[in-house]
């Protein structure tokens, strides 16, 4: 089956058509700036030029940056706060004539690499670790999503919330080293182990690109390893689970 991905970012907006049996992109990516007022109207105008771009008339599955409970936007990361409280599903669908279904970005990133990246195959506690601007957290148990989860705001012993002491963004502006900052990170790591003793962490985002560089300071217990899909799990997760949320409305 074929469906329309699409990945909301701060500041831009990425679509391609997933193949969601092989999970593969099977068109090229298309981007669009992301409006800087990033209101639900802007951002609705954007999904429309996406849908018109690849002539698509199918499912569309989005990732957006926000707690999304049955299809209502309950916070709004890098976006419009006008979001909270807006039924994103029927706003989105109405503005592409097309059924459309949203999910946390990072949760879309998880399905991703659970169906088709890292995480194929794993049972038990699987815990993804988005490492950019912040800490996105996603947890899976036997295969199972659990969402919107916002673990990156948990505050460490040295009374500091974690993706202010440990995200990429601190990283680069406090100029860290790969070791001094996989130390912190580390201390991260370990205190997540202790709270949940995940069977599996995959680290995605744009750190876990340089994952060679720090691994030599992780010392939990659970394998930890790189996402597989990069800058593409975003919409492969995305169109999955829009083709999820149909097939249960189908019944």
């Amino acid at each position: 089956m074929q469906v329309l991905g699409i990945d909301i970012g701060g500041s831009g907006i990425k679509g391609a058509i997933v193949d969601t049996v092989t999970g593969q992109i099977v068109t090229e990516r298309h981007r669009i700036e992301t409006p800087q007022s990033a209101t639900p109207e802007a951002i609705a105008a954007v999904l429309e030029q996406l849908v018109s771009h690849f002539n698509w008339s199918g499912l569309v599955g989005c990732g957006f940056p926000a707690a999304i409970q049955h299809g209502i936007a309950r916070t709004a990361a890098n976006i419009s706060p006008s979001f909270i409280g807006t039924h994103i599903d029927k706003l989105f669908s109405e503005a592409t004539k097309c059924p459309c279904y949203n999910l946390n970005d990072a949760d879309a990133a998880g399905m991703a690499e659970m169906y088709f990246g890292a995480g194929v195959g794993q049972s038990g506690v699987v815990l993804l670790i988005t490492i950019g601007t912040g800490l996105g957290t996603v947890f899976f148990t036997d295969g199972k999503l659990m969402p919107n989860t916002e673990l990156g705001h948990l505050y460490l012993k040295n009374g500091i919330k974690a993706e202010l002491y440990a995200s990429d963004a601190v990283r680069k502006t406090e100029d860290l080293d790969w070791t001094r900052w996989g130390t912190r990170f580390n201390t991260y790591l370990t205190m997540m182990e202790k709270l949940f003793w995940p069977d599996l962490i995959i680290l995605g985002g744009g750190a876990s690109k340089k994952f060679d560089k720090f691994k030599g300071q992780i010392t939990v217990e659970a394998p930890v390893k790189p996402a597989a899909l990069l800058n593409q799990a975003g919409i492969i997760g995305a169109a999955l689970y829009a083709q999820s949320k149909n097939t249960l409305t189908d019944k």
